[in-house]
């Protein structure tokens, strides 16, 4: 059998042909590597993202702002293709210096409030318009601790798993294994905390179930990796039940389109500047000819 051990050098040099996914805007330094403005649009919040996990829970605590009346919570929302690096454009990095969507500035303030990592801009917009965050100590505890529980886990999940079994140049057992174990004891926790309440933090629904159904709902149904059958998430039950509750929100179904640039033609909204957008402006009617709708 092949010996496939790796033995780090003393110092360790960046191989910009690594292989792999995203192998292309990997790099381990930060800064913009061009110049780009970003677009700004008519309403105080300008949202930058794709429509990932982590882009989907800004847009969808935005939506869901949007179906309570919050009229201030109106945005523009850009498309930024990290494939082709525009996360790495001057003006991107002067509103997330980590170059990662999503990222967000506030022109409601003097100065305007740059704002990015998911969590805390969904922390920020949640105190902003008073909503999806218990008022009470305790239960604003505990819904802070599962949006941070997710933050800190998603990199396993991402990071780790996601990248050594549906990414990585080569498939190894140990770090396949690895990873397994740790997302398969994260859906555990997910389930048994879900088994005797309707959302993660309780009674109501917060910016923490937000959060976490992007990664955990489209990791049991199946929408990333493609890994459902290897994890066995049909076994989750409770989680599968507050997946598909969540799944049924106006709100969420909103928040799932904008951004989004792949998948069904009618279910991609590029850039969304309006609410008549999700009728007007998905690539179906913008595309007709390429559609398969």
């Amino acid at each position: 059998m092949a010996d496939n051990t790796y033995t780090p050098p003393k110092v360790w040099k960046w191989d910009a042909a690594s292989g792999g996914a995203f192998a292309n805007i990997n790099r381990p330094i930060a800064g913009p590597t061009h110049d780009q403005e970003l677009p700004v649009g008519k309403h105080p919040l300008q949202l930058y993202s794709l429509a990932t996990p982590n882009g989907v829970k800004v847009t969808v605590m935005l939506e869901e702002l949007l179906e309570l009346g919050f009229e201030g919570a109106e945005y523009d929302a850009y498309l930024v293709r990290i494939t082709e690096g525009d996360q790495f454009g001057s003006g991107f990095v002067g509103v997330n210096p980590n170059s990662k969507i999503p990222a967000m500035m506030d022109y409601s303030t003097n100065p305007p409030i740059r704002l990015f990592e998911s969590g805390s801009i969904l922390l920020y917009l949640a105190e902003k318009f008073g909503a999806f965050l218990p008022k009470d100590p305790a239960g604003r505890a505990e819904c802070l601790n599962w949006l941070f529980w997710q933050m800190g886990s998603a990199p396993m999940l991402g990071g780790g798993f996601g990248h050594f079994y549906a990414y990585a140049p080569e498939k190894y057992e140990y770090p396949i294994n690895r990873y397994t174990m740790e997302v398969k004891r994260q859906l555990d926790v997910l389930d048994r905390q879900l088994a005797d309440r309707p959302y993660s933090a309780g009674d109501e629904y917060t910016i923490a179930d937000m959060a976490i159904w992007p990664w955990y709902g489209a990791l049991v149904k199946n929408k990333v990796y493609e890994a459902a059958e290897f994890l066995e998430a049909h076994t989750y039950t409770n989680v599968i039940r507050w997946t598909d509750e969540l799944a049924k929100r106006p709100a969420v179904q909103r928040g799932r389109m904008v951004n989004r640039a792949w998948g069904e033609p009618s279910s991609q909204l590029h850039e969304r500047h309006d609410a008549s957008d999700f009728e007007l402006r998905t690539q179906d009617k913008l595309d007709p000819e390429n559609s398969t709708s």
